[in-house]
C-alpha cells in the first residue's frame, strides 16, 4: 500500500525494472484502493523519517532562527544550519530534503487529485480531494516558507514562480477542496483505510487562515481562522513502526538537538514570563545549572503525534490579521484568548494561563506581542523563519540579529538538472 508506484514517478531510467508481484502506476491510479494508498504513502512522506518535511522544517526554522541548539556537531547538515548564512549551501541534506520530500508529495497528490474523479464512491472522492488538496497545499506553502521562488509544475526544466504564486496556488486548492467537502462530507469508508488522524475540513480551513496570513489577506484569514473548531485535533499519527521522526531521531536520543532553554532564543522583552505555563507543557527535565533544557510537548514520545496546526495559531491568526488592520481592540481580544487560556482548555494542554495583555495599544506593541507568543504557542513548530521575516524582526548581518538566513539556497539536486534555477539569495 505504502508504494510501489512512487519509486516510478520521479525515475528517469529507460530498463524494465517492473516487479511483476507488485500493481502498476496505471492500476494504482484506476483503483479506488490504490488511490487511497497512495494518500497514506504521502502522508508517510511528509510525516516519517529524518528526510520528511515535518523533521526537516522544524530543524531548518529552529535552527534558522536560533530556536534549537546543536548537540552533536557531528550532525553536518544540522551544524550548517546552525551556522546558517554562507555555510548554509545547497549541498546541505535539509535544504535538500524539504525541497525533494515537497515536491514529490506534490507529484504524489497532483496524481490523486487527476484521478479522484473516476473514483464512483462520492465519499471517498470527496476524502481523495481533501488529502490530496490539504498535502499539496503543505507542500506548495512549505517550499513557499524556505524558498523566495518555486516551480509549480513537475516538468523537466520547469520554470520557478514567486513564493506569492505559491501560496496561492495552495489557497486555490484547498478552496476547492473546502467546496467539495463541505458539499460532501469525507466518508467512513474513507477513514477506515487511512489514518484517519487528520481531520479534512478543519486542516483545510486552518492551511486557508496560515496561507491566508502569510500572503496578507487579513479579511480572509480571520474568516478561516474562525471557521476552525478549536476543540478539533489535526494530527499526523505515529506508531512503533512509523515513528515520530523528532522524537526518535533527535530529543530522545539527546544526540542532535534540543530547545535552546527557557528563552526560546528571543531577546530581552519577548521571552516567556517564567509563569507562562506554556513553557512546563514544551520542556521536561529542566537543569538550567547544566544548561540542558529538553523539550516535551509534542516531541519526547517516539509514538506520539504531532499537530498539522494548533488551536493557538487560529487565535493568533486572527490577532495578527485585524492588527495589521489597525483593529486594535479586536487584535487584543484574539491575543487576550490565548494569554488567558489554561491547558484544560485547550484541545492538546497548551495553556499560558497569564493575564491579559497590559502593554501599550498600538499597533506595533501589539504585533510584537502577537510574535513572541506565535513563538510560545507554536514552539518548533517550523514556522518561525517564516514569521521572524513577516513580522520585520532583526534580519542576518544587521544589529541584533534573530536569524541566520531569510531565504534558502536552492539545493544542487535542483541545480544540477533544471538550467532554470534562479541565482542563490545573498544571505
Amino acid at each position: 500500500m505504502l508504494l510501489l508506484a512512487l519509486a516510478v514517478a520521479f525515475s528517469a531510467c529507460e530498463k524494465d525494472f517492473t516487479n511483476p508481484g507488485a500493481a502498476t502506476e496505471d492500476q494504482v491510479l484506476n483503483s479506488a484502493d490504490g488511490l487511497v494508498g497512495l494518500t497514506v504513502g504521502i502522508q508517510k512522506r511528509w510525516s516519517v523519517n529524518r528526510q520528511s518535511p515535518v523533521y526537516a522544517t522544524v530543524a531548518g526554522a529552529g535552527f534558522s532562527t536560533f530556536e534549537l541548539r546543536l548537540i552533536n556537531p557531528g550532525n553536518l547538515n544540522e551544524n550548517e544550519l546552525s551556522i546558517g548564512k554562507g555555510d548554509l549551501t545547497g549541498s546541505n541534506g535539509v535544504v535538500a530534503s524539504i525541497w525533494q520530500e515537497c515536491l514529490l508529495a506534490r507529484n504524489e497528490a497532483d496524481k490523486v487529485l487527476a484521478n479522484a474523479a473516476n473514483v464512483p464512491d462520492a465519499g471517498v472522492r470527496s476524502g481523495l480531494i481533501a488529502m490530496g488538496s490539504i498535502f499539496k497545499a503543505l507542500a506548495n506553502g512549505t517550499l513557499a516558507t524556505f524558498y523566495e521562488q518555486v516551480p509549480l509544475e513537475t516538468t523537466e526544466d520547469a520554470r520557478f514562480s514567486s513564493r506569492e504564486d505559491a501560496l496561492q496556488a495552495a489557497i486555490d486548492v484547498l478552496e476547492s477542496a473546502k467546496t467539495a467537502v463541505t458539499a460532501t462530507p469525507v466518508s467512513a469508508a474513507f477513514k477506515a483505510k487511512t489514518p484517519a488522524s487528520i481531520d479534512p475540513l478543519n486542516t483545510i480551513n486552518a492551511l486557508l487562515a496560515r496561507y491566508y496570513n502569510m500572503l496578507g489577506a487579513h479579511d480572509k484569514a480571520i474568516a478561516a481562522a474562525g471557521s476552525v473548531d478549536l476543540s478539533a485535533k489535526s494530527t499526523f499519527a505515529y506508531d512503533a513502526v512509523n515513528t515520530n521522526p523528532i522524537a526518535f531521531i533527535s530529543i530522545l536520543t539527546n544526540n542532535v538537538y534540543q530547545p535552546i532553554d527557557l528563552t526560546l532564543g528571543l531577546p530581552a522583552g519577548l521571552q516567556p514570563d517564567p509563569n507562562d505555563q506554556r513553557l512546563a507543557f514544551y520542556f521536561e527535565d529542566l537543569m538550567p545549572a547544566n544548561n540542558d533544557f529538553r523539550a516535551a510537548g509534542f516531541f519526547n514520545d517516539a509514538s506520539g503525534a504531532v499537530p498539522v496546526y494548533v488551536p493557538g495559531e487560529m487565535l493568533l491568526i486572527r490577532a495578527e490579521a485585524y492588527a495589521r488592520k489597525d483593529m486594535l481592540n479586536e487584535a487584543k481580544a484574539e491575543l487576550d484568548k490565548v494569554l488567558t487560556k489554561k491547558p484544560a482548555d485547550d484541545a492538546f494542554g497548551i495553556g499560558a494561563d497569564l493575564a491579559a495583555y497590559t502593554g501599550p495599544m498600538t499597533k506595533d506593541a501589539l504585533l510584537e506581542a502577537i510574535y513572541s507568543n506565535r513563538c510560545t504557542e507554536m514552539m518548533m513548530s517550523g514556522m518561525r523563519l517564516e514569521d521572524s521575516r513577516r513580522f520585520g524582526r532583526p534580519a542576518p548581518n544587521t544589529a541584533n540579529e534573530e536569524r541566520n538566513r531569510n531565504f534558502y539556497p536552492y539545493p544542487n539536486i535542483e541545480r544540477n538538472n533544471n538550467p532554470n534555477t534562479p541565482a542563490d539569495p545573498p544571505i
